[in-house]
């Protein structure tokens, strides 16, 4: 499914609709590339009338209009919620299995639970429910957009809080991501528990202190 210059649509929750399926849950994660912080999952099941403008994928929007966004999503939609794989279990499983895992926390921590799935992006979750991966879903489908923006605010609000415990990472700016000035942080400081030690910068960093 092809994203519309116009944005995300409905057009596949009405054909699911059409078919019997009543709970389409749109389902995303936040967070693959970082080298700190969580990865984080939202799934949400917007209702049949939806009259909430401007949902987009979260990457295309500024902070103020996610946050007013999230809210409205939060209020109108029939359910949603938010999940999260920490680095240690990153670490453990690999980024991949870990935002799959976050996904499945998300869906099933949905009540009511959802008899449909759209997935964004290449690969289907390991539940036993009927749904389909949307490479692009974030662009084209406004559910799995819907879920985008869930998951982003969650996130970005929980490396706001870790910045109060580990301001010299700025984790509030950079929101864990590798920028040239977390990267001198990491060099000056060393990696702290935030961190995944599996991602080559901070694995490599380990070595040359003698930390690996």
């Amino acid at each position: 499914m092809s994203a519309s210059p116009a944005g995300p649509s409905r057009a596949r929750e009405r054909q699911l609709s059409r078919s019997g399926y009543s709970l389409v849950a749109g389902v995303d994660e936040v967070g693959r590339g970082p080298l700190a912080g969580p990865v984080v999952a939202a799934a949400v099941i917007l209702p049949p009338r939806w009259s909430v403008q401007g949902v987009n994928d979260s990457k295309r929007l500024d902070h103020q209009r996610r946050r007013t966004l999230a809210q409205a999503i939060k209020q109108e939609a029939v359910a949603w919620a938010v999940a999260g794989v920490a680095p240690q279990e990153i670490d453990r499983i690999n980024i991949h299995q870990a935002s799959l895992l976050a996904m499945r926390r998300a869906v099933d921590a949905l009540a009511p639970s959802p008899d449909y799935l759209l997935v964004d992006g290449r690969f289907v979750l390991d539940m036993d429910l009927p749904q389909e991966a949307v490479v692009g879903g974030d662009a084209s489908c406004t559910a799995v957009a819907a879920a985008s923006i869930l998951a982003k605010e969650e996130r970005d609000a929980l490396m706001r809080a870790m910045h109060q415990i580990w301001p010299q990472y700025n984790f509030a700016a950079n929101k864990g991501y590798g920028t040239a000035e977390h990267r001198r942080a990491l060099t000056e400081c060393g990696p702290c528990p935030l961190h995944r030690r599996s991602y080559a910068p901070v694995a490599q960093l380990q070595l040359d202190l003698g930390l690996g």
